[in-house]
């Protein structure tokens, strides 16, 4: 793992080299100031030599404004290291967040992965910034003041390092109960994340059926996990602060002690105690320090960790090593015994689906919730892998072919469409990244959207809010269907697009999804069978097999589950 965290440092090695270099030479600074106030005590004050002591007085001030512009340089630069490599860090986790399956977001919580995007990667870059800085400056300024400490008085100096062991058997000990806390606290702050968000994008749910006070309880109960969590984390790091503070007034305490004994038996000056004290007190700069970096550590480790955690998961679905781009030329599509569970261990979804879907022709795929009509057309894009069985669009197996190249030759409208919280304009890129602004037009005349676009005073920059909250549910599936006719793919699904709208609506989402289909191979999932009776061939399905198929006529005069299932839809359009 160590070695990942340093690859991170490389594109920035000049930037580090400077963030090690002048701490070091504050380090070296702060050595100089109690040296230079045991010689004006030992010589230049018992001598008189006042030229020699106000050249020695500017000598101090320069050193405190050398230290002021290193520690300048230091914080900023240092800082601006740590802003890069969290950057890249970002960077790479989202890239790799986009390659994963769906899956991996089936089993994760969008809260869990914010959190390591914001939180995780912060507390990371506070480590790559001040954990190099902090150690060395401590490693640092210990040895230098011991060394000049040593050179002064070899007893004192040994008394003085007595509290060292104790502090670093605090900073171990405790240091590891901190690391293991803050992990908790983590994971924790993960899940009241999860339950915000979740909240805040179900809040018209919660608000129709009056379960605002449900919802305050769900949270209160993330939220007490999350206080108990961290009152243990801060009770751990409380006694760290504490018997490190111990420790620290040890330094002061022994040397003191020492000292006044030292002198007792003559084995020792005034001058040296006076030098040690001031010593002392650059010594506990870097103890702080040493504190400060052990809890980053901790911290910054534990959110490395949880980094690669998502860094190291894998795709359930990848290419082939010698995966090759799809070529459509009749968008034919053929499913050859094709079974798919979600987990191995659970019962099958789809049993041995076999069809034939010819070229330039209309598919309808009907039955009740839960026969797997969504799965048998999530598995053609592959956002899901088959567990048995081939798929095939004219005559090339799509695990044979590069995953962007199968998705760029489909198009999908989904029931329940995605819009991002931007315009118009950027929403329908996502169908063409560089259409034109004719070309978006022309979509949206074609998807039945013409007309109220040009009624909005601001048009194609129109915001659409949150999931598209400011446009209707017609007006975003038809939203969803220009997308698809500024992509232009040879094979279209459409995935009950229409099933929880009015009929006007549907009536003009079905007439662009006609016009976008002519000349296309298209599937179409259906809940109102009204819709696909004039489809070229229907599919029926049952518990995650194929019970029935053929024409709307054919179907009705088998007199079996179709034929029930139009009767029940027929009886209740009658009742209406």
């Amino acid at each position: 793992m160590l070695k990942r965290f340093l690859h991170y440092y490389k594109p920035y090695k000049g930037l580090l080299f400077m963030d090690l270099m002048t701490a070091i030479i504050s380090s070296a600074l702060s050595i100089f100031f109690p040296a230079l106030t045991r010689e004006l005590i030992k010589t230049y004050i018992p001598q008189r030599m006042w030229v020699q002591t106000v050249t020695l007085f500017a000598f101090m001030l320069g050193i405190y404004l050398a230290q002021a512009l290193i520690t300048f340089i230091r914080i900023k630069w240092g800082h601006i290291m740590g802003v890069k490599m969290e950057t890249d860090m970002r960077s790479d986790l989202f890239t790799h967040l986009q390659s994963l399956s769906f899956g991996y977001y089936d089993h994760n919580k969008t809260g869990a992965m914010m959190s390591r995007m914001t939180n995780d990667l912060f507390q990371i870059a506070e480590l790559a910034h001040h954990g190099p800085e902090d150690f060395l400056i401590s490693a640092f300024t210990l040895i230098g003041a011991y060394i000049v400490m040593f050179g002064y008085n070899t007893s004192l100096s040994l008394i003085s390092m007595i509290p060292i062991p104790f502090m670093l058997v605090v900073g171990i000990v405790q240091g590891g109960r901190m690391k293991e806390k803050n992990r908790d606290t983590r994971d924790k702050l993960a899940d009241v994340n999860s339950s915000v968000e979740n909240s805040i994008q179900g809040i018209r749910e919660v608000k129709s059926f009056t379960s605002e006070s449900f919802q305050a309880e769900k949270f209160g109960k993330s939220n007490a996990y999350l206080k108990k969590s961290k009152s243990a984390q801060y009770a751990v790091m409380a006694a760290y602060h504490a018997n490190i503070g111990l420790q620290r007034n040890f330094f002061y305490f022994f040397t003191v002690v020492g000292g006044a004994v030292l002198m007792y038996y003559n084995r020792l000056e005034a001058y040296d105690l006076v030098a040690f004290l001031l010593y002392i007190n650059v010594i506990t700069t870097p103890v702080d320090k040493l504190i400060t970096f052990v809890e980053e550590l901790a911290t910054g480790s534990a959110a490395f960790e949880r980094f690669i955690e998502v860094m190291d998961s894998k795709a359930d679905i990848v290419d082939a090593l010698d995966a090759r781009p799809l070529k459509v030329t009749n968008a034919s599509i053929e499913y050859r015994n094709v079974s798919f569970s979600y987990q191995s261990d659970e019962e099958q979804v789809l049993g041995n689906v076999s069809l034939v879907i010819p070229g330039s022709t209309t598919l309808a795929v009907v039955g009740e919730s839960g026969a797997g009509k969504t799965t048998l057309v999530s598995l053609l894009p592959r956002f899901y892998e088959k567990t048995s069985g081939e798929i095939l669009i004219d005559g090339q197996s799509i695990t044979e072919v590069t995953q962007k190249s199968l998705r760029e030759n489909i198009g999908l409208v989904r029931q329940d469409v995605f819009l991002f919280d931007d315009s118009i304009r950027e929403n329908l890129r996502y169908g063409k990244a560089d259409a034109t602004e004719e070309q978006m037009l022309e979509a949206l005349e074609l998807a039945n959207l013409g007309p109220f676009i040009r009624s909005l005073p601001n048009g194609l920059d129109t915001q659409v809010g949150e999931h598209g909250t400011r446009l209707s549910g017609g007006q975003k599936q038809r939203l969803s269907i220009a997308r698809v006719f500024l992509k232009n793919p040879p094979i279209l699904i459409m995935d009950e697009a229409t099933s929880s709208l009015d009929t006007e609506s549907e009536a003009q989402i079905q007439e662009a999804f006609d016009r976008l289909s002519r000349g296309r191979t298209a599937i179409i999932i259906a809940h109102r069978l009204s819709t696909v009776i004039n489809a070229d061939n229907i599919l029926v399905m049952q518990s995650g097999h194929v019970v029935e198929q053929g024409s709307h006529e054919q179907l009705l005069q088998a007199h079996g589950v179709y034929w029930r299932l139009y009767s029940r839809q027929s009886q209740s359009l009658i009742v209406e």
